[in-house]
């Protein structure tokens, strides 16, 4: 591998200890071959050939700037504008509802916001949806900074965008250049300011938000965690919501037997009792 001297079980298993420690992931042994290919990409650049150097890298280095790097290599960020989409139709309809019962105020969190194509799709819904938007807030977090730099920007290359009817590209994206042939596209303002980007570990709750929230997607995260860490997020985060408000999670996630204080409506989607 490149001269790189082999990930052993035993520095796999403190690499292991060291994510579940810090960011509450779930790291099983079959995932070894996973973690020394991820690894390696970030070894590679900082010119270490050897797995136990890089432990001791990153826990010598105080500013904990490595650890963070470490975190970005191991997170999956697996995403798309409007990604299961039948999540989006239930948020545009109970949007809709709460609004035509008088409501003004929305507020809504993405906990894991990726390169931002799953909040700036919620702002789509919500643009779509309601009438006003000016006290509409997204917040939207991830534990990669690398990730949520992207997001921000929001701006993505045009097939990025072959979920999206040209209809909403021409009302909520601006053609800003060329990027090595292909057109990039921004959202318009309006949308990028409905959503605040900040960096959060979902593992380490309590969190800093107040609350209430309206609705939390909370999508294709916990099945990286085992049940203590899934307990205490699912704690959180019926603390946050608002009576009747919607938790939604992937389609591939269980939480049997979690889910205390939350209703199902629906596979995927539960109501804070």
């Amino acid at each position: 591998m490149n001269g790189f001297a082999s990930l052993d079980a035993e520095t796999f298993q403190q690499f292991a200890e060291l994510i579940y420690q810090e960011a509450g992931i779930h790291l099983a042994g079959h995932k070894q071959a996973l973690v020394s290919a991820r690894l390696g990409k970030r070894m590679r650049k900082l010119n270490i050939n050897n797995y136990s150097e890089y432990y001791r890298y990153v826990q010598d280095d105080a500013s904990r700037v490595e650890l963070s790097q470490l975190l970005d290599a191991i997170s999956t960020n697996v995403t798309h504008f409007y990604r299961e989409p039948d999540h989006f139709d239930v948020l545009a309809s109970v949007a809709k509802q709460w609004e035509k019962s008088g409501q003004v105020r929305f507020r809504l969190w993405c906990a894991a916001a990726s390169t931002g194509e799953e909040p700036y799709t919620i702002a789509l819904t919500l643009a779509e949806s309601l009438s006003d938007l000016r006290d509409v807030k997204i917040l939207a977090t991830d534990i990669s900074t690398s990730v949520l730099s992207i997001a921000r920007k929001g701006e993505y290359e045009a097939k990025k965008l072959e979920k999206i009817s040209r209809n909403l590209i021409s009302r909520y994206f601006n053609p800003v250049r060329e990027n090595g042939g292909g057109r990039m596209y921004e959202l318009k303002d309006h949308i990028k300011n409905m959503i605040t980007f900040t960096w959060l570990n979902l593992s380490a709750p309590p969190f800093p938000m107040r609350g209430p929230l309206d609705v939390i997607f909370c999508r294709n995260v916990m099945i990286y965690f085992d049940n203590a860490v899934r307990q205490r997020l699912l704690n959180e985060m019926h603390r946050l919501l608002k009576p009747g408000g919607y938790l939604i999670v992937g389609h591939a996630e269980s939480l049997s037997g979690l889910t205390g204080g939350f209703r199902s409506v629906r596979p995927s989607v539960y109501v804070k009792q």
